[in-house]
């Protein structure tokens, strides 16, 4: 069984059905009245290691920690510094977990028992179970399942909330009773319009009980990113408030700490004028001009670049940019020591999880797999002779795994066996060197698609659309680089 990498509801369907989800919607006269109204984005692996904002409005976002597909697991490498980063750009960060367990607590139960204890968010913060494809046949198993997780969920010490969308509940669960349950803790997936949405349409108000949050469209500020209205002040909770520096900076008060959590409040409060070469900074939603007076194009504002350069009050954008940009509209979000901290979310002698860039050569033939364990499918084999670089070591169940970047997207492999068997010689390189590494890059030019780009250079239209951290339906423009390798 190939096991799927973790997306939202799909888009293909959404537009297909939006006149009909509209018209569904309309309780037309129905208005919330709701005692607040905040934005912000959720984000997976698509949206990149630091996210991508919709709007200047945003106050807090929801990052996936991973998920399992009936007892097959997907770990979401953005996790960690997806939190961290939203921390250091004053946003409450919550978490959500891709829950396809259908009726079966069993795998409910491993599913929490290997992601709870990863999650990086403070200690009341939401924790969603993300319900929207696998169900069971039958309905009653699928609620308990549910009710189960947003048990476990409450007894870790976070906020529960369940996600889906409103038909896919009505086909396959019984939702008044987890109502009943969890009252007011529901996270709902409707998008009546199609197109860029920045606010919400609030005339198509879903018209269901128990809503605390509303996903209201898959295209928030741009293609590919979703954006949720926060209905009742539930993306409060993990947090003690916010303030403003001096300099207008938002800083926000978790009631807990982890090392995600640490590492962006690290960031949050270096200041501009510390800003060096290799930080990941975000070029802030309201920025118009670059530092030489041309237009900044709207797909680069809400997005993080690596800085390659730094020249008084400007700084030079990397990672295919390479424009320069005043140090006034941008913000801090990662350093290369907070993404080391950031990702160091265990050493209890069982598991780790460390960013640590190196070099492994094999001394045996060892087998190349989609993820962290022998569950997950062999794609491919490194014999002797070869070396590849990573940049992340794991261990779990007592192997050392190392992370890296194959042209088929991320792979996995075993180093060994934690103070035992080597399959290999490793070496460790400092941080830094993690940006010395080349990269190819193509200019986009009139005409140009990822279809006939990627059939340039040999890999698919999505792989390339994956490695710029959009969609195939994201729109491409002339003079704008992309990643190839």
């Amino acid at each position: 069984m190939q096991v799927k990498q973790v997306s939202k509801f799909s888009k293909v369907v959404m537009t297909f059905f939006a006149l009909v989800i509209a018209f569904a919607f309309s309780g037309a006269a129905i208005v919330v009245n709701a005692a607040t109204r905040e934005y912000g984005p959720d984000w997976s692996k698509y949206q990149g290691n630091y996210g991508r904002y919709g709007t200047a409005k945003d106050t807090f976002a929801i990052a996936q920690v991973g998920g399992t597909y009936g007892g097959y697991y997907v770990d979401q490498s953005t996790y960690n510094t997806q939190v961290s980063s939203g921390i250091a750009a004053g946003k409450r960060m919550h978490t959500y977990i891709w829950y396809q367990v259908g009726g079966s607590q069993s795998i409910a139960a491993a599913a929490l028992n290997r992601f709870l204890p990863r999650v990086q968010t403070p200690k009341g913060s939401i924790v969603a179970l993300d319900y929207e494809a696998g169900a069971s046949s039958n309905k009653q198993a699928n609620t308990n399942a549910i009710i189960y997780g947003m048990q476990r969920v409450k007894a870790a010490g976070y906020t529960p909330v369940l996600y889906s969308g409103k038909y896919y509940l009505n086909a396959h669960v019984y939702y008044s009773q987890i109502n009943k349950a969890f009252p007011t803790s529901l996270w709902i997936a409707g998008y009546p319009l199609s197109g860029i949405q920045t606010v919400a349409p609030f005339q198509y108000f879903p018209s269901y009980d128990g809503i605390a949050i509303w996903q209201f469209t898959s295209s928030y500020g741009t293609t590919g990113n979703d954006g949720n209205v926060d209905l009742t002040g539930i993306t409060h909770n993990g947090y003690d408030g916010s303030y403003k520096t001096s300099t207008g900076k938002v800083v926000v008060k978790p009631s807990t700490s982890t090392p995600a959590v640490s590492a962006g409040q690290q960031a949050n409060s270096i200041p501009k004028s510390a800003i060096k070469v290799g930080d990941a900074v975000k070029v802030n939603m309201g920025a118009r001009h670059w530092a030489n007076g041309a237009s900044i194009p709207s797909w680069v504002r809400g997005k993080t670049y690596h800085v390659s350069q730094v020249k008084g009050n400007q700084v030079l954008l990397g990672d295919g940019i390479m424009s320069w940009i005043n140090k006034s509209d941008i913000e801090i979000l990662a350093t290369p020591a907070t993404v080391i901290k950031a990702n160091q979310t265990s050493a209890t002698g069982k598991e780790f999880d460390y960013a640590q860039n190196g070099t492994f050569s094999p001394s045996v033939r060892v087998n190349v797999r989609l993820g962290m364990g022998n569950q997950y499918r062999i794609t491919g084999q490194l014999k002797v002779g070869n070396t590849i670089r990573y940049n992340h070591v794991y261990m779990r169940n007592g192997i050392v795994w190392a992370r890296y970047q194959a042209y088929t997207g991320t792979r996995y492999v075993a180093l060994g066996v934690n103070g035992g068997q080597s399959y290999g010689s490793r070496n460790g390189l400092s941080v830094a060197s993690s940006y010395t590494v080349k990269h190819t890059y193509y200019t986009v030019k009139a005409g140009d698609s990822f279809w006939s780009i990627g059939h340039k250079y040999g890999i698919s239209m999505y792989t390339l659309a994956a490695r710029n951290g959009v969609s195939v339906n994201h729109v491409i423009h002339p003079g704008q680089h992309l990643l190839i390798k």
